[in-house]
């Protein structure tokens, strides 16, 4: 199956939280979008990985995916080396994306940094013919995505460019809030921590509140780029 987008996260809900609009979006737009998590977050405070993989589910129905893999890599130990990045090279031959998101390049949390300069570095990798790889059996093609494009997390970096998520707001949320174990509940008995706040879960409606009042829309997401960006022509330009 080709697809026009693949996202990929270190954690299951790092697409939710930093790209669900925008893959809400793109669906909506006839786009074939899938995710792909490095690890099942085995090392989270609260929940565990067998939650989490029932919550990735809950929320790729509700994002509208075609397909949601998780490589199983280690949470907080994997490392940007060549058996991490072969792994993450047959994801992307498999699916041929045209783009790629991935996680921020710079966070709070170690993985995110680790993985968005793993699948970034296995972008360029997957197009060299002479690196082979093979799922069941079968040869891979080489395929290198055009683009790649890095999410923004927890801290603020600047984006190179936003994306209008407008009307599709409320699914992001209805997306993350699938991750029940995850975020703010006060019932929950289990430890706190950064994202179970109720200040955490609000942000995530005031940052792209914030990142449309930019581009004078009322929701938006942020990327940062690896490349010039191009447009045809000025039009193009919001």
């Amino acid at each position: 199956m080709k697809l026009d987008i693949l996202a990929f996260g270190a954690h299951p809900d790092d697409v939710e939280l930093g790209c669900a609009g925008t893959i809400l979006k793109e669906v909506s737009l006839g786009k074939k979008v899938g995710i792909v998590d490095l690890t099942r977050g085995e090392l989270g405070t609260r929940g565990t990985a067998e939650t989490r993989d029932e919550e990735a589910k809950a929320a790729a129905k509700i994002l509208g995916v075609l397909v949601r893999e998780n490589l199983g890599l280690r949470d907080g130990f994997f490392v940007n080396d060549e058996k991490h990045q072969l792994e993450v090279i047959k994801m992307i031959r498999k699916y041929k994306p045209e783009i790629v998101l991935c996680n921020a390049v710079d966070d709070r949390h170690i993985d995110h940094g680790k993985g968005s300069k793993l699948v970034s570095d296995a972008c360029f990798l997957s197009g060299l013919i002479k690196i082979e790889t093979s799922i069941d059996g079968e040869k891979q093609e080489a395929w290198r995505p055009k683009v790649v494009y890095h999410y923004i997390q927890w801290k603020n970096l600047t984006p190179d460019f936003v994306v209008d998520i407008t009307g599709f707001e409320k699914k992001k949320v209805e997306a993350i809030s699938a991750y029940k174990t995850q975020f703010y509940d006060p019932n929950s008995k289990e430890p706190a921590t950064p994202i179970t706040s109720k200040n955490f879960f609000e942000s995530l409606n005031y940052r792209a509140q914030d990142l449309g009042r930019l581009v004078g829309k009322d929701f938006a997401e942020g990327f940062t780029v690896e490349r010039c960006l191009a447009v045809n022509s000025l039009e193009n330009l919001m």
